[in-house]
């Protein structure tokens, strides 16, 4: 029987089964930076996919080192690498972790990606979370093995800080908001007020003080127009309108010290000019 030159792939194993117990719920003792690391590193040497070779000396480590196949197996839990023949390539949610646009709300949604974070996120969303011997009890209840809790719980801290959980506060998880922490569209204009708004004065409808005493604007509005043709506008009009506005004069606005008496007015019609 023939043997190969080439080096059998090992993959790594699930990385929560490492010597300590057998756990039956799937979580990575790396945290999410180091699983983003390594999908930058896919992108970094050529694009969306490269060879493990490739990979290992862009990394520079040994493609069959213990720590490059646990930092593998982490991109891989978090959803963000996956592998095929010796292959390894991004996820379409690996490529949104890679863009600086999207990697936010990439990061969140690969967070609950590890059944162990999705699991806690389920019991305690929005509430206070246990203390830390507590947690990990709880974690154990879940099916981690009791020696890997502690280990459990750190990267699960790690993570929750990486991907925006803990914006709060570590003591509580809360799912990132909105378009999960993209950078979101600017607030709509505000539409400067038409020509004539606020009039000369009007009562302002943009929170602007009026230009003149309301009763002054109001005044100005019973103006005859001065389009064309000229608008007729008799003599007693015009003295009414006058005696109108000395009154408001007289009113709303302060005489000097020296002033005397009010402003009146009073309109001259001409003589009918004898036969």
């Amino acid at each position: 029987m023939g043997t190969s030159n080439s080096a059998p792939t090992v993959e790594a194993p699930d990385v929560e089964e490492g010597g300590q117990g057998r756990s039956t719920i799937r979580f990575p003792y790396l945290d999410q930076d180091d699983a983003v690391k390594f999908a930058k590193a896919i992108h970094a040497v050529a694009g969306n996919s490269c060879t493990r070779d490739a990979l290992a000396g862009y990394l520079k480590v040994s493609a069959k080192a213990g720590g490059f196949n646990l930092r593998s197996g982490t991109a891989k839990m978090f959803g963000l690498v996956e592998t095929d023949k010796g292959i390894f390539s991004l996820t379409d949610l690996g490529k949104r972790a890679v863009d600086p646009k999207q990697e936010k709300s990439a990061r969140a949604e690969s967070f609950l990606t590890i059944p162990l974070y999705k699991r806690v996120f389920d019991q305690y969303r929005n509430q206070m979370l246990p203390a830390n011997q507590a947690l990990e009890k709880a974690m154990e209840q879940m099916g981690v093995a009791p020696k890997q809790a502690d280990k459990a719980r750190q990267a699960f801290q790690r993570s929750a800080t990486q991907a925006g959980y803990f914006a709060f506060g570590n003591d509580r998880l809360i799912a990132p908001q909105g378009n999960l922490g993209d950078v979101p569209p600017p607030p709509p204009k505000l539409e400067e007020p038409k020509d004539g708004a606020h009039g000369n004065g009007g009562t302002g409808g943009g929170g602007e003080p009026p230009k003149y005493h309301p009763f002054i604007a109001g005044l100005l509005d019973t103006l005859p127009s001065t389009g064309s043709p000229k608008t007729e506008w008799t003599l007693q009009g015009r003295q009414d309108w006058l005696q109108t506005a000395a009154g408001i004069f007289n009113l709303i606005y302060k005489t000097g010290v020296d002033d005397k008496g009010a402003v009146t007015v009073s309109v001259n019609t001409p003589k009918s000019s004898a036969n």
